[in-house]
């Protein structure tokens, strides 16, 4: 059976595991109509526009 050689410090431990569970920047873009930074395939939030539609009756 696999069996640790000695004990893993908490450093080295912490180390290894610290690169797995990093969360990635979201995607942002510019809205074409106001400029405001918004999330894609989405609503903006400043204007109510979408695929240059007014959606959100703003």
């Amino acid at each position: 059976m696999a069996v640790p050689k000695g004990k893993v410090s908490k450093a080295r431990r912490d180390k290894r595991r610290s690169s797995h569970w990093k969360l990635e920047t979201p995607g942002v873009v510019t809205c074409p109509k106001c400029g405001k930074y918004r999330m894609p395939h989405r609503a903006c939030k400043a204007c109510g526009t979408y695929n240059g539609r007014d959606v959100l009756g703003a």
